[in-house]
């Protein structure tokens, strides 16, 4: 039996789901500004003929990765680096490419 300051779980699921959803928009808040930030330099650097379009840099990873199914890409401002996104047989492939040159730098998982 339970004590008198139980609260009954039907008392506790809508307090909960609307405490964790506030979280989350708080999270999502930040990396869409972070997000937004890197499109930003992604752009600039673009337009001043420092790196290569994604599209171009995609034309030329995305048929090195056979067999797997493009998911997309993140841009990192700091280094110029594009990761972009695999997925091929329930595993997560990462390739990084340098935005400048459109290179391969870096490939992590199967």
């Amino acid at each position: 039996m339970a004590g008198p300051y139980a609260i009954p779980m039907k008392m506790l699921v809508k307090p909960v789901f609307c405490a964790c959803l506030a979280a989350l928009s708080l999270v999502g808040s930040g990396v869409s500004c972070a997000q937004d930030s890197n499109q930003e330099a992604a752009s600039q650097r673009r337009l001043k003929g420092q790196n290569l379009p994604v599209r171009e840099i995609e034309r030329r990873v995305v048929p090195r990765v056979p067999g797997a199914q493009y998911l997309g890409f993140d841009y990192d401002s700091a280094t110029d680096i594009y990761t972009l996104k695999f997925l091929r047989n329930g595993s997560v492939i990462w390739v990084d490419a340098d935005g400048r040159t459109g290179n391969i730098v870096r490939r992590t998982g199967d």
